[in-house]
């Protein structure tokens, strides 16, 4: 879900929260008024006096909300106990990736073109149905501070798909990114078609 239009609301409790754009983490106190204005991969982006922050779904109840609203819906390719092939689990990482987001740009990081590579490998055998992933991924800007954050949603996400055993996401600097790397759709919906 993303929000179409801002919404005011007033902490309930004290919750922990991730500043936009430096990365620090604090605690933004009960009764503190804020306006959601993101609601996309498991976070709340939020506004208050001071900046931005972002805030888990865990925390959802402090903002009043359902922790599962902000929740990414996944679909799993399992069927009949069958283990996973390796283009079934690519697919799952690819899609896992496409819930991690920029809190202050509305785009995945997959069509923001954040993710250079996505190594899926078996492991053991090959016919067991576990995997390690490697992902190669890069910023928007070098001095994000919220890199480390999104580079741990990434791998969180990744980890959470059943048979992946192993993942490590990397940030890399070469190719520096640029606007041309984005998907059409994610031109399109910031406004540079």
């Amino acid at each position: 879900m993303n929000t179409a239009a801002y919404e005011n609301v007033t902490l309930t409790r004290d919750v922990e929260a991730i500043r936009i754009p430096s990365g620090d983490k604090g605690t933004l106190r009960e009764g503190t008024e804020v306006t959601i204005t993101q609601v996309m991969g498991g976070t709340f982006t939020v506004q208050f006096i001071g900046g931005l922050a972002r805030i888990e779904s865990r925390d959802a109840d402090a903002l009043g909300k359902d922790p599962e609203e902000a929740r990414p819906k996944r679909k799993s390719e399992k069927t009949s106990g069958e283990a996973l092939t390796q283009d079934q689990m690519e697919k799952l990482v690819w899609d896992a990736l496409k819930t991690c987001f920029d809190p202050e740009i509305p785009v995945n990081i997959v069509d923001l073109g954040l993710v250079y590579d996505c190594n899926v490998d078996s492991i053991g055998d090959g016919n067991s149905g576990e995997y390690k992933v490697d992902v190669n991924m890069t910023l928007t800007a070098p001095g994000c501070g919220m890199g480390p954050v999104i580079q741990q949603d990434a791998f969180t996400k990744i980890m959470e798909l059943d048979g992946v055993q192993e993942a490590n996401v990397e940030i890399v600097w070469d190719p520096a990114w640029n606007q041309g790397m984005m998907s059409e759709a994610a031109k399109l919906q910031l406004g540079f078609m």
